[in-house]
């Protein structure tokens, strides 16, 4: 793990690259200002191996380790827009904590981030980040993710960054009436972005662009 030190950045260099993401995102047409504060704000080369900070703001997508990567900056930022886009959710799921990057993007927006992982070594990672960042409005477990976290349902929001070919069922019961739900959905190399809306008699689906994730696993591994 990288020293508190690491939390400084990578002097002006780091400074211009990000700025120069946030140019990035906006040409792609991310334009909530919560969301690009976010990025801005989030240093992203604390979430990647020591080796690979040099890339941290590069908009793509980088291994972390356990055949699992941080998700483009870009796909980041656009899921992030599509669950804040009718309203800011109090308590937001994230399915995968992976990295821990997106919670903590979620962290600077929402009120609450309930975040599950079912690697424990991605999940020890991520704790040491989200206490280095001081990011207090955080829960984590290590758990199944197509479980979801019944105890601390309903959620406002539910993020899953793992695609699968349908979304458990299980989250849409632990999803309150009104919340969205943001998912990757489909086989490999045919995955599309879901925003799928809670409402009383049905779920409302839209479709936001095609999207390549790791898969959404059961289980739990060490």
């Amino acid at each position: 793990m990288m020293a508190s030190s690491a939390l400084s950045g990578l002097g002006m260099t780091s400074a211009r690259a990000r700025e120069r993401l946030i140019e990035r995102l906006q040409d792609l047409g991310i334009s909530d200002q919560r969301v690009l504060n976010a990025v801005r704000r989030t240093p992203r080369h604390l979430f990647v191996e020591e080796a690979l900070a040099s890339r941290a703001y590069e908009d793509s997508a980088l291994p972390i380790g356990h055949a699992q990567t941080i998700s483009q900056p870009y796909i980041v930022a656009r899921m992030t827009e599509a669950l804040i886009e009718a309203d800011v959710p109090q308590k937001v799921l994230e399915i995968g904590t992976g990295s821990g990057y997106q919670a903590a993007i979620l962290a600077g927006i929402v009120g609450t981030v309930a975040t599950l992982e079912r690697i424990n070594d991605l999940l020890l990672r991520a704790r040491w980040r989200f206490a280095e960042l001081k990011l207090h409005n955080i829960v984590s477990k290590f758990g199944d993710g197509t479980q979801g976290w019944r105890a601390q349902a309903p959620f406002d929001g539910i993020l899953i960054t793992a695609a699968s070919a349908e979304v458990p069922a299980l989250l849409f019961d632990q999803l309150a009436l009104g919340g969205r739900l943001i998912a990757p959905v489909g086989k490999p190399q045919a995955q599309e972005l879901m925003r799928y809306t809670k409402l009383e008699s049905q779920v409302r689906k839209e479709r936001l662009g095609p999207v390549s994730f790791v898969p959404l696993l059961e289980g739990l591994s060490k």
